[in-house]
């Protein structure tokens, strides 16, 4: 994220996530489902075990692109919640030292009071890089400004 003037920091709660990823990984997943379950209803020289594959097998993809589409930042008055692809994980503000997204990292990292850095997924450029980047000025507006009335 290059240097910029702060933002101020939005409204709480406030929820970050890459809402045209979203729409389009489930949009695909529907329609995946769709046409794989469909055939596997309408071929009539499948057995019934067969049809139920195909139903499986739709249904497993259709979980897969959900599990992409989960990501998502959640701030609120006592902290944030990090949604990745299979974890969650609950943050308090004073454990955020800072928020990093440089150019040509993927998402939005947190940098942590234990030394380690968290990947934020909810916060990605990939076909949103504008939205992606007033979001992160946005998440880090926020940790800065609670660490600054926590200091007080």
């Amino acid at each position: 994220m290059s240097a910029a003037p702060a933002a101020s920091p939005p409204a709480l709660p406030v929820t970050f996530r890459p809402h045209r990823t979203r729409i389009v990984l489930l949009s695909v997943g529907a329609v995946m489902f769709t046409v794989i379950a469909g055939t596997g209803l309408v071929l009539d020289r499948l057995s019934l075990g067969e049809r139920i594959s195909f139903v499986i097998t739709a249904t497993g993809f259709l979980f897969v692109l959900w599990l992409l589409a989960r990501p998502k930042v959640v701030a609120d008055e006592d902290g944030v919640t990090v949604v990745n692809f299979t974890r969650s994980r609950r943050l308090a503000w004073a454990e955020i030292l800072r928020v990093n997204l440089r150019r040509g990292d993927p998402w939005v990292f947190l940098d942590l009071s234990d030394g380690t850095s968290l990947p934020a997924l909810g916060i990605q450029p990939g076909i949103a890089k504008e939205k992606a980047v007033a979001d992160a000025r946005a998440l880090r507006a926020l940790a800065e400004s609670r660490a600054a009335a926590e200091a007080r």
